[in-house]
């Protein structure tokens, strides 16, 4: 009688499970799975023989590269329309920031996400979602945030639910009402908090539609003292917290995110020494995204020397959204951060691994190839893990696993 449903054998391993900052790495390994979950893994020299006898289903992958299924844990998939004119526009100049006080940026996707039909938003996300996937990608953070009313916020996070149920990885969903202030808002913005608060949380709480709360502080969106209301009404309806700190200018953010918690800060370019720190006490993960960083021309890099001073976890995403990050691929994000941000190799890949899975309170899930892990592996064309930071446009991927099934067909 086999012992496993599913068996990998004659793999190389990067597990991400040893003390940071290794990789894990087991050669001439193999993995075993039941039930989803990860049962076994070890060298081959410690499999009973013959091994074909050992699972209903085995394996060879002939030497390919075996990590956990890669984790994007920031995006905003879910959106209508698109913004090149806008991209145009920096070409020629103008800043990000200028562009959204002008009535550009976040309020225009505002625009066309409320005009479009959720079943257009779930094709477009979909498509998205389908490129992510094939990078090995098997979790997806998206968030709301181009509503900014309640009907559109809650239409967006349908659109999300929807897409978990078709997915065979995990969608975490994140509640971004607190993205921008709304047109309607813009000379009242504690009215808008008031709706938030009142009216938008607590429907996202009655129908389940969220896994988190998000809220962007900076001068072009939300101050410290209202995003601190949101996050006061979060915390007293059981959600966790995450947060847009500190891109464009130092609020305080990172200490605030630390404050009340939060799984993440995110961005984080103009943090504060003392919001590090506090990071650090509260085990918040920084998440890092320099395809945002790169696509706005942005000139000052993260505080990565800090971060690795207070043993901060850095986790990287695509932020993939249509104004800043429109970007699909979290292979390139690895090179970018590696080559922008000067993040060693194991640091990227336990970005997009462990500390992803960090940054979404997931660390007991996924994120690691262990015993009891959820079985969302990825397969590689690689001769040494450093080439998924290495290639540019390029994608080695082979084999998608998501809970121990196969997700497409085999090239090796």
């Amino acid at each position: 009688m086999p012992r496993w449903e599913n068996l990998w054998v004659n793999a190389n391993l990067a597990t991400m499970a040893t003390p940071i900052p290794s990789l894990g790495l087991i050669q001439n390994a193999a993995i075993a799975v039941n039930s989803g979950r990860i049962a076994w893994i070890g060298s081959m020299d410690d499999l009973p023989t013959p091994h074909s006898h050992l699972a209903h289903t085995f394996t060879d992958v002939k030497k390919h590269w075996i990590t956990p299924g890669l984790i994007d844990c920031h995006t905003h998939l879910i959106f209508g329309g698109q913004r090149s004119n806008e991209y145009q526009r920096r070409l020629q100049g103008e800043s990000y920031e200028s562009i959204a006080r002008a009535g550009g940026g976040i309020v225009s996707t505002v625009a066309a996400t409320r005009k479009t039909t959720a079943s257009v938003l779930q094709g477009a996300a979909s498509s998205r979602l389908a490129r992510l996937h094939t990078e090995g990608i098997t979790t997806v953070e998206i968030k709301s945030g181009y509503g900014l009313d309640t009907a559109t916020e809650l239409k967006m996070l349908q659109v999300g639910r929807k897409l978990e149920s078709d997915f065979p990885g995990t969608i975490q969903l994140s509640f971004l009402g607190a993205h921008a202030v709304p047109r309607e808002f813009i000379a009242r913005p504690d009215d808008y908090i008031d709706i938030i608060c009142n009216e938008m949380l607590p429907q996202v709480v009655d129908l389940e539609l969220a896994d988190a709360v998000d809220a962007f502080c900076e001068g072009i969106a939300f101050t410290p003292s209202q995003v601190e209301r949101v996050f006061e009404t979060a915390q007293k309806s059981g959600l966790p917290i995450k947060l847009h700190a500190d891109q464009l200018s130092d609020l305080g953010g990172a200490a605030l995110a630390a404050r009340f918690g939060a799984l993440s800060a995110d961005h984080l370019e103009h943090a504060a020494e003392e919001g590090i720190a506090a990071m650090a006490t509260s085990g918040t993960t920084a998440v890092l995204l320099p395809g945002a960083w790169y696509f706005t021309h942005a000139t000052k890099l993260p505080p990565i020397e800090s971060f690795r001073a207070h043993g901060v976890p850095m986790a990287i995403a695509t932020d993939c959204n249509p104004g800043s990050s429109p970007a699909t691929s979290l292979l390139l994000m690895l090179n970018m951060a590696c080559t922008l941000f000067r993040f060693t190799i194991e640091e990227a890949l336990l970005g997009v691994t462990r500390h992803a899975a960090g940054a979404l309170g997931l660390s007991k899930q996924i994120g690691m190839l262990e015993v009891g892990h959820r079985a969302d592996l990825a397969i590689w064309d690689i001769q040494e893990p450093a080439e998924l930071c290495y290639w540019m446009g390029a994608n080695p991927c082979v084999e998608v696993i998501c809970a121990g099934q196969a997700m497409r067909n085999h090239r090796f």
